[in-house]
């Protein structure tokens, strides 16, 4: 059993060794949740939710009511549930889902995501550009990895903007959801020559 305070919330997790950091809180997931404001009227997604911390936490202090908690570990979402229970948020909405595959809501404010960064990018890859989709106008998608420059990068690409900051070795990535999509810069038209202006007349 893990005890832990953060926040100012007193939070006791369950675990087993298959599942990410079984024996303590994962610092990059301590590293996103130092730099998150859990708001009123915030809808949360916890991507890739393993044990439940993000999302148990969120729903703690927005209300369970709020929160939508997913992983593709049938493992994982057993014991999320399970400490969703113990830390008495019970109606917590928990998913067996294949990053967004199951997830049919597109209005969260904030997802939240600690993606397995010692692996290719295809997985962190879908969840960037799968939550633009799924953020309503003004959301952030917060990321954290070990990682810079691709993820900063990427992040650039379909939010237009990243904010990053650096938490004990950890990078926490703040993307806000400011347009409908990145428009395509269009070509400037080319000016028909005279000789050929004239050839159209």
């Amino acid at each position: 059993m893990i005890h832990a305070k953060i926040k100012d919330v007193d939070l006791k997790f369950e675990t087993e060794s298959s599942l990410f950091s079984p024996n303590s809180i994962d610092n990059g997931t301590l590293a996103m949740l130092s730099v998150i404001d859990f708001l009123p009227g915030d809808k949360v997604l916890d991507l890739g939710c393993g044990y439940g911390v993000a999302g148990i936490l969120a729903g703690k202090l927005i209300g369970e009511e709020s929160v939508v908690m997913c992983d593709i570990s049938e493992r994982a979402v057993e014991y999320a549930a399970k400490n969703a229970a113990l830390n008495g948020v019970s109606h917590i909405i928990i998913r067996l889902s294949d990053g967004y595959q199951n997830i049919e809501e597109n209005d969260f404010t904030l997802i939240l995501c600690n993606p397995p960064y010692h692996a290719d990018f295809a997985v962190p890859k879908r969840f960037i550009e799968g939550g633009f989709r799924k953020l309503a106008m003004s959301g952030k998608l917060v990321m954290v990895t070990k990682r810079l420059d691709w993820y900063k990068n990427k992040l650039i690409s379909v939010f237009g903007g990243v904010k990053v900051r650096e938490i004990h070795g950890y990078y926490v990535f703040v993307a806000e959801k400011r347009s409908r999509g990145i428009k395509k810069k269009r070509k400037p038209a080319q000016r028909l020559s005279k000789k050929l202006r004239r050839k159209q007349k």
